[in-house]
């Protein structure tokens, strides 16, 4: 059934959203954080990559599936596309240095390394974040109307 595969993309660009917002969530609760769990200075910016999947088959094995005489997009490979997350990366990008000799993390010249979170890239993309779910959001509310619609005509 070819909703069920437009249900399954629309509920993996769910997922991947949720997951990005959950990622700026954790960015900025430590935008302050001197110091993390395993000692290693202060906390990194985090980012989530994504990977579009896709649903096609390759015209060859259409084709095989065709001439086996089986139903199309049936067998063990992936019917639906959509989005996954591949993996979770560390910024890079180079921590801030502030000169505050009273605080505890701070090294022998008095500087302190403060996370590498720009509070604009955070809302920025949480605001991303929150737009492509709205969008996943509404597509999913018009698969449903029009599976209902379906239905009615059924009666």
């Amino acid at each position: 059934m070819s909703f069920m595969n437009s249900i399954n993309i629309v509920g993996s660009g769910l997922t991947a959203q949720q997951l990005r917002l959950d990622i700026v969530a954790e960015n900025v609760t430590n935008s302050q954080t001197t110091r993390v769990e395993n000692g290693e200075g202060a906390y990194r910016r985090k980012m989530v990559v994504f990977e579009a999947v896709s649903g096609r088959d390759s015209f060859r094995a259409a084709l095989a599936r065709a001439a086996n005489g089986l139903i199309p997009n049936t067998g063990a490979s992936p019917t639906a596309g959509g989005v996954r997350v591949t993996q979770i990366v560390e910024d890079e990008s180079p921590m801030k240095m502030v000169y505050d000799p009273t605080h505890p993390d701070a090294d022998e010249d008095g500087y302190l390394e403060l996370p590498n979170v720009d509070m604009v890239k955070e809302m920025a993309d949480a605001m991303a974040a929150t737009r492509a779910y709205s969008s996943n959001v509404t597509a999913f509310n018009t698969l449903k109307a029009v599976i209902a619609s379906g239905l009615e005509i059924g009666r």
